[in-house]
C-alpha cells in the first residue's frame, strides 16, 4: 500500500532472548556462612548481555514474490476487482472499532479509471476518463468535476493532492507497483503459505519501510494479490488495516461508457478541493506570525 492519504500493507518479527543462570546444590554441602550484603554484591553472577538485533535483511525469495505480482499487475491492458477495506479507529472505551468499505474497480490503461465504493459510511462513486475526473455522491446529488492528466498515476496523485481522494489499493493498479515500493523496502522476508486466504494457495510475506509493516498474501500460481494487512509505524495506538482483493478479472472488454456516469454528470456541482478546514478570507496568521496548521487527511 503506497502513501497518499491516501491508500492502502504487517508483521511478523520475533526475537528471543533467554537468560539462563547456574543452581548451586546444596544438598550434601555444609552449611555455609551467611554473607554480608557487601559479600552478596561480590558474588552476584554478572548479567549476560543480551543478543544484538540481527541486521534487517531483503530475503530474495519475498522480493522475487513482489516483482512477479508487480509484473502480473503492470503487464495487464485492463482489470477489475473488489476491494474489502477494513480499518480500526479508536473508540471512547479504548478497543477500537471496525469499519468496512466496499469497492468495485475497473481501469483501462493508461488513462482510465472506476471506482464506486459502498460501506459503513456515504457511498462515492469516482471517474476518470483520461480528460476529466469526477467525485460523485449519489445520496447528496453532488459531484466535483476537474482536469485531468492523461494516466492513471498522474490521476491518482493529482486527486490526493487537490482533493484528499485517496484509494487503500493504490499500490495495486499504479503502472509500476514495484517500482514505487523499491526504494523504500528496509525489510523484507517469506513467512509460509497459506491455504485459506482468498480460496487459493498464497505465499506469505511481510515487508517494511519507513512508514509501515505490511504482511502480504499473493496468489503462489497466479501471482495477484489476495489479502494486505498493513500497521503504520509512527501510530502509536498501533491500528491495523487490511485490505481483500478478489473477484480479479485481467484484460477482459470493457465498454467505452465504464468510465462515465450520466447521474455524476447531471448532479450539482462544487468545488474539486481539499476537505481540510481553511481560514475564512483575510483571516490573520495565528500566534507569533504562524500561519493556522492544514489538517492533513490520515492514509488509510
Amino acid at each position: 500500500m503506497k502513501p497518499c492519504n491516501s491508500h492502502w500493507w504487517i508483521l511478523v518479527l520475533a526475537l528471543s532472548v533467554m537468560l539462563v543462570g547456574a543452581g548451586a546444590r546444596a544438598q550434601d554441602a555444609p552449611p555455609a556462612p551467611q554473607p554480608t550484603p557487601r559479600a552478596s554484591k561480590r558474588t552476584k553472577a554478572p548479567r549476560k548481555a543480551a543478543q544484538p538485533a540481527p541486521a534487517p535483511v531483503l530475503e530474495p525469495k519475498a522480493i522475487d514474490i513482489l516483482k512477479a505480482a508487480s509484473s502480473r499487475l503492470s503487464a495487464a491492458h485492463s482489470m477489475r476487482f473488489t476491494a474489502l477495506v477494513s480499518y480500526e479507529n479508536p473508540s471512547l472505551l479504548g478497543p477500537p472499532l471496525v469499519y468496512t468499505t466496499k469497492s468495485e474497480v475497473t481501469l483501462q490503461r493508461p488513462d482510465k479509471l472506476r471506482v464506486i465504493t459502498s460501506g459503513d459510511g456515504p457511498a462515492s462513486e469516482f471517474y476518470y476518463d483520461g480528460k476529466m475526473m469526477m467525485a460523485f455522491s449519489p445520496a447528496e446529488n453532488l459531484v466535483a468535476v476537474a482536469d485531468a492528466p492523461p494516466t492513471i498515476d498522474a490521476a491518482l496523485k493529482a486527486a490526493y493532492d487537490s482533493a484528499a481522494i485517496y484509494f487503500p489499493f493504490t499500490d495495486v493498479i499504479v503502472a509500476d507497483p514495484y517500482g514505487d515500493l523499491a526504494d523504500a523496502l528496509q525489510l523484507a522476508f517469506f513467512i509460509g503459505q497459506s491455504q485459506i486466504v482468498g480460496g487459493t494457495t498464497t505465499d506469505m510475506i511481510a515487508y517494511v519501510t519507513a512508514n509501515v509493516f505490511v504482511q502480504a498474501w499473493i496468489g503462489a500460481e497466479d501471482k495477484l494479490p489476495r489479502r494486505l494487512r498493513a500497521v503504520y509505524r509512527t501510530d502509536p495506538a498501533q491500528l491495523r488495516h487490511q485490505l481483500d482483493l478478489s473477484d480479479w478479472q485481467l484484460d477482459g472488454a470493457i465498454p467505452a461508457d465504464v468510465f462515465g456516469s450520466a447521474s455524476a454528470s447531471s448532479a450539482h456541482r462544487i468545488q474539486f478541493a481539499r476537505p481540510d478546514p481553511q481560514p475564512p478570507p483575510g483571516a490573520r496568521p495565528g500566534a507569533k506570525g504562524k500561519r493556522p496548521a492544514k489538517g492533513r487527511a490520515s492514509k488509510k
